[in-house]
Order: structure tokens, then C-alpha cells, then sequence
């Protein structure tokens, strides 16, 4: 059974950073894609980032150039480094294996003006 857990989130000022962690359990993660998705309060889930198992990485437009997403194998735990955050940024950030229906419980972000 595989399960995601993330971790990282909370409130910063427009302009900051965070890092949003994903702690997987299970088999073959080092096999697996893992992607970042988030939704924000009123709006449909999005796509922000995917890594593949062999490490290349797509974003949303809406983040390109400011996220940054990379994966640790041997930790079994992918990162989403967000900078230059926005207030639209706001969201529940889930880490997700899209291609088996799993989602994490979600971390909040929350990015005041």
C-alpha cells in the first residue's frame, strides 16, 4: 500500500519561500513519477509540477521559473521548492501518484500581500 505525507506548509509574505516535503511509503517510489497539485479555496485542482522517475521535471506556466521540484530516492521523498511566492499561490498543495489515483492529505500555503 502506498501512502504520501506532506509536510511544510504555512503562511508567508508575498516575495518569501518554502519547501513542501513528500514522505512516501511503499514500494518502488524510485520507479514512480510524483507530482504536485494544489487547490485553492473556490477553485478547481490544478497541476503544478511532476518529476519522473528518471528526474525530468514539467510545471504549470503559472510557477515556471519560481518552483522547483526534485526528488531524493533513497529518502523516498520528493521536495517543492516555491519561491517568489504570490498571494494566488494560496492553496492546499497535495503531493500525488497521479498514475495510481493516491493524494496526500495536503499541506496549506497561505501567501499574504
Amino acid at each position: 500500500q502506498v501512502q504520501l505525507v506532506e509536510s511544510g506548509g504555512g503562511l508567508v509574505q508575498a516575495g518569501g519561500s518554502l519547501r513542501l516535503s513528500c514522505a512516501a511509503s511503499g514500494s518502488a517510489f524510485n520507479l514512480r513519477p510524483v507530482g504536485w497539485d494544489r487547490q485553492a479555496p473556490g477553485k478547481r485542482r490544478e497541476q503544478v509540477a511532476t518529476i519522473t522517475s528518471s528526474g525530468s521535471t514539467s510545471y504549470a506556466n503559472s510557477v515556471k521559473g519560481r518552483f522547483t521540484i526534485s526528488r531524493d530516492n533513497a529518502k523516498k521523498t520528493v521536495y517543492l521548492q516555491m519561491n517568489t511566492l504570490k498571494p494566488e499561490d494560496t492553496a492546499v498543495y497535495y503531493c500525488t501518484y497521479r498514475h495510481l489515483g493516491v493524494w496526500g492529505q495536503g499541506t496549506l500555503v497561505t501567501v499574504s500581500s
